[in-house]
């Protein structure tokens, strides 16, 4: 197994204080939590996207170019690129350009985004949005993979001899689809022979098995190697105590008032939005958040595994309102306790 942390970059105020950092201190905190994830061994360190609700993550390429100069070994993922809603020629450049700063460092994890709202503020239609989503991907695919592009589509002008520069750095950047609730997102992964980042961060086990399971089918019906069919799973957050007892005592507040505070009315029944798992003892017992000792966190995750067959966790520390150092010390918890006993039992041969 690898290991990923991400961060979406949330900025609403602490859920029991009330507490906002300013913005530049935010940035400065997930800046510090990819240093040390990198201190500490992890695979990759991710940043999200997101256009609408609390969150600063509008700019990944900023942020990642940041941790790029900082670091020197770490992959530097995206969760998600909302190729739905972007132009894939800047994506082509922007991400080319991080490529080479990073010299192939980057990857991309694209999606059509969680947030309601994006496609009306880049004037969209979201009836289109798988539309959209192949269409921009399917040009993205080109750019990176040819030069002298000519291409005519439906949602931007027509390109003639067309070369994006930067080129990327060693070949085309690796291109995760990630996928929540539906099964668009399996079936353009599988038609490509590209890998799945599935969230496992709301919904039941059973739901993402059911993106899962299509994937691997489609993916050896589209005449792929069903052992290149790499998946990846999110968390829905991390928290780690000495024992159960400890984690319900010390997180149960924080972790509820969170979900309260995250709740949106107008998407109630809506699947992927709104998590079922509303006290900490049912997250624990059945939810996708990483939430207890480390050997319950250690079982959840081989549990996940024994299901999903995947070779990428991503961990979220920075979800619930720990302070910096309360997050550092996690990843350094998970780092040393529970990530070796992950590796030596569900071992990878991603990235290798």
């Amino acid at each position: 197994m690898k290991f990923q942390v991400l961060s979406i970059v949330g900025h609403a105020p602490h859920p029991l204080t009330g507490e906002l950092l300013s913005p530049a201190d935010r940035f400065d905190e997930v800046l510090d939590a990819g240093v040390a994830a990198e201190r500490l061994g992890f695979d990759a360190y991710a940043i999200g996207e997101r256009h609408a609700g609390a969150f600063l993550s509008s700019s990944p390429t900023v942020l990642l170019a940041a941790l790029a100069a900082r670091t020197s070994r770490i992959r530097l993922l995206t969760g998600v690129t909302v190729v739905a809603i972007l132009d894939p020629v800047r994506v082509a450049e922007d991400y080319a350009t991080l490529d080479q700063l990073s010299r192939g460092r980057i990857e991309l994890v694209i999606g059509k985004g969680a947030e309601a709202g994006h496609f009306d503020l880049f004037g969209l239609d979201e009836e289109r949005q798988w539309d959209l989503q192949k269409e921009k991907y399917e040009l993205l695919r080109r750019l990176w993979r040819e030069e002298g592009v000519d291409w005519a589509g439906e949602f931007r002008p027509a390109l003639k001899n067309v070369t994006t520069v930067p080129r990327p750095y060693a070949g085309p950047p690796r291109v995760w689809h990630g996928s929540a609730t539906s099964l668009n997102s399996p079936e353009l992964a599988a038609r490509h022979g590209d890998p799945l980042f599935t969230a496992n961060a709301v919904q039941p086990r059973a739901a993402y098995v059911r993106l899962i399971d299509h994937y691997r089918e489609r993916f050896a019906a589209y005449g792929h190697d069903p052992a290149r069919a790499h998946v990846a799973a999110g968390s829905g957050g991390l928290l780690i105590a000495d024992t159960h007892e400890r984690a319900v005592s010390r997180y149960k507040e924080l972790y509820e008032a969170r979900v309260r505070q995250n709740f949106k009315p107008q998407l109630e029944g809506k699947a992927g939005y709104n998590t079922p798992f509303r006290t900490i003892e049912d997250a624990i017992a059945d939810g996708p958040q990483l939430i207890g000792s480390p050997q319950q966190i250690i079982d959840k995750i081989l549990g996940y595994h024994s299901a999903y067959r995947h070779d990428l966790q991503s961990v979220t520390v920075d979800g619930f309102g720990l302070s910096r150092g309360e997050q550092i010390e996690t990843l350094e918890r998970f780092a040393e306790e529970i990530a070796p006993v992950v590796r030596r039992e569900a071992p990878s041969t991603l990235w290798e």
